[in-house]
């Protein structure tokens, strides 16, 4: 197997030609999920940044959509774009301040939003790459948005936009408060508000539609977050019943932003192309892994469905390291030693080959999907990393030929660097033979 595996690798050149097989493989399709096996890997970001500005110059991509929030996204995007008075990218980037910061408030993000904001100042506004997010966790902050921008253009409907919204008071703008409060029958749910809310916009738009240009744009940024809100309700209104529900709510609002998105940006007249950038947990088609078992879909599989081969999911993979994670929920980042993959897993059978970087392109390769189709482990590492419950907390099974249209492996990463380092962060983990040194 691991021969056979090493006759259809590319090693990962050192050149700026490193990705040329990448780029065939994607083509002339209009959308590129570039993935990643944990938040906090140096050079998932490097990579996946490096890859996307080769999109946008050769291939002529418009936009890219990442796994954040969207009205802090909208505001990098603002920037990017030459239309906010953020001095440079470090503050466009500090809406970012909910956990898990580092995630996109890091030095490789920061890099590349300069990079795009140089970019599109030598193009017209109409041909400007976008930077959207798509994820659904600024439920409050979302609806100041939705008022703001009513009590510009209809202070009526903004006072009864308000008084919707004002179903919220009692949570004290905290999303998991509401949640709780509304799974379990302490309050009553704000659903039907955040639906009547979210048709308002719709109505506004349709009865009055704009000419591409600022005015269409900021039109659309509201009702996006009109729409964020009320899936947002639903997300956290199930989160402490259901997991499976709320993982598919959540991934499910992800591809509906998407195609809003692809909807709007096709409104000058050019069909979109989009890189997504989020976790392959997220990007690799969940009906290949045992996240089907558990009744779970995500963004792959969804954008796999309903856009076929014009979707190109690329996957990407360690085999040790460092990372920068956290050990519970809203703890201080901290950079962590990953430990070698498990015997047998995807990441280990990798490692066996020799090959320190290397893409492996899944799609059209019959020959090599043959020797992958095994039913094996894969590592993911979110926000959180648990080495001492390795297998039970960040390991999962998948069918790799089936998951991905290709791999990108590089067998010894680093950590991401946050913009602000805390101490944790830091201060290095100890070795793993501390303190002995044998």
């Amino acid at each position: 197997m691991l021969e056979g595996l090493r006759a259809h690798m590319q090693p990962l050149s050192v050149d700026a030609r490193r990705y040329d097989r990448l780029l065939a493989l994607i083509g002339g399709a209009r959308f590129a999920l570039l993935g990643e096996a944990s938040h906090g890997t140096h050079e998932f970001y490097r990579e996946r940044a490096e890859i996307t500005k080769r999109l946008i110059v050769e291939k002529r991509f418009t936009a890219v959509a990442v796994e954040a929030d969207w009205p802090d996204a909208w505001r990098v995007n603002r920037y990017v774009r030459g239309l906010s008075d953020d001095f440079d990218a470090a503050t466009a980037l500090s809406g970012f301040r909910r956990f898990p910061a580092w995630m996109w408030r890091n030095t490789v993000v920061r890099e590349f939003v300069e990079w795009l904001r140089d970019h599109n100042a030598t193009l017209s506004p109409g041909n400007q790459v976008g930077f959207y997010g798509l994820d659904l966790y600024s439920l409050f902050n979302s609806m100041q948005v939705v008022l703001t921008y009513l009590a510009k253009v209809d202070p009526e409907a903004a006072q009864r936009a308000k008084a919707r919204y004002g179903c919220f008071d009692h949570a004290a703008e905290d999303a998991q408060a509401y949640g709780y409060a509304a799974s379990f029958g302490l309050q009553e749910s704000c659903e039907d508000e955040v639906v009547q809310v979210l048709r308002d916009m719709a109505l506004r738009a349709i009865a009055a539609p704009l000419p591409p240009g600022p005015d269409r744009d900021e039109a659309f940024h509201a009702q996006q977050n009109a729409r964020l809100v009320r899936n947002a309700e639903e997300y956290y209104r199930t989160m402490f019943k259901a997991r499976v529900s709320s993982w598919n709510l959540r991934d499910s609002h992800m591809v509906e932003t998407l195609v809003a998105l692809e909807a709007h940006l096709a409104a000058t007249g050019t069909p979109p192309r989009i890189a997504l950038w989020a976790h392959n947990s997220h990007l690799g088609d969940a009906s290949a892994t045992e996240m089907a078992e558990r009744g779970e879909f995500n963004v792959g599989q969804l954008v796999r469905d309903r856009y076929a081969s014009d979707a190109v999911l690329v996957g990407f993979s360690t085999h040790h390291g460092w990372v920068t994670a956290a050990s519970n929920w809203d703890e201080p980042a901290q950079r962590k030693r990953v430990r070698a993959g498990l015997a047998h897993s995807w990441e280990d059978v990798f490692h066996r080959t020799g090959v320190p970087e290397f893409l492996l392109p899944l799609r059209g390769d019959e020959a090599l999907r043959s020797l992958v189709a095994s039913r094996r482990l894969q590592r993911a590492i979110g926000v959180i990393y648990r080495p001492e419950t390795e297998r039970q907390s960040h390991y999962f099974h998948t069918l790799l030929d089936q998951q991905f249209d290709a791999i990108v492996h590089i067998d010894e990463t680093s950590s991401l660097e946050p913009l602000e380092a805390g101490v944790a962060w830091s201060n290095r983990e100890a070795p793993q033979t501390y303190p002995t040194g044998i």
